[in-house]
């Protein structure tokens, strides 16, 4: 099934890997994808299926099918270095948002505003929510 029918099969293929780039781009703060940062991204993934803009749904039904295969596939595939891995996946990244853009004004805020809340979720799935219950406010170096 293609999520997008104006798009052809190669460009809907490489659309479904955005949200796992997202999820590398927010993994890469040092420089490599951790267990729970996985298991976040994968969990958040499905979790899209049911919880995403509607416009988005059948898309995301899609990405759930392949997300955890891409992700391990584009881990082991990107540099190993920070930066080179950071450098990849932006590339990737531009390259994707041409497609998106073919998508009309509509799909394209949804789609930004989704990958924006992969890049969030990811990057928190280290957060401590017991950190908070005992120290509610922020503490530079404990808590942030």
């Amino acid at each position: 099934m293609k999520p997008f029918k104006n798009l052809s099969i190669k460009e809907n293929e490489a659309l479904l890997k955005f949200p796992v780039y997202i999820s590398l781009l927010a993994a890469n703060g040092d420089g490599k994808l951790d267990e729970a940062e996985k298991i976040s991204a994968i969990k958040f993934a499905h979790t899209k299926t049911f919880s995403a803009e509607p416009l988005l749904i059948e898309f995301y039904r899609e990405v759930d099918k392949v997300f955890e295969n891409n992700l391990a596939q584009l881990d082991k595939d990107l540099p190993i270095d920070k930066a080179g891995r950071e450098t990849a996946i932006k590339w990737e990244i531009v390259n994707l948002e041409k497609i998106v853009l073919r998508l009309g004004k509509k799909y394209k805020s949804h789609m930004h505003q989704s990958m924006k809340s992969f890049k969030e979720h990811v990057s928190k799935a280290h957060h401590n929510v017991l950190v908070d219950f005992i120290i509610p406010l922020p503490v530079p170096g404990l808590t942030e």
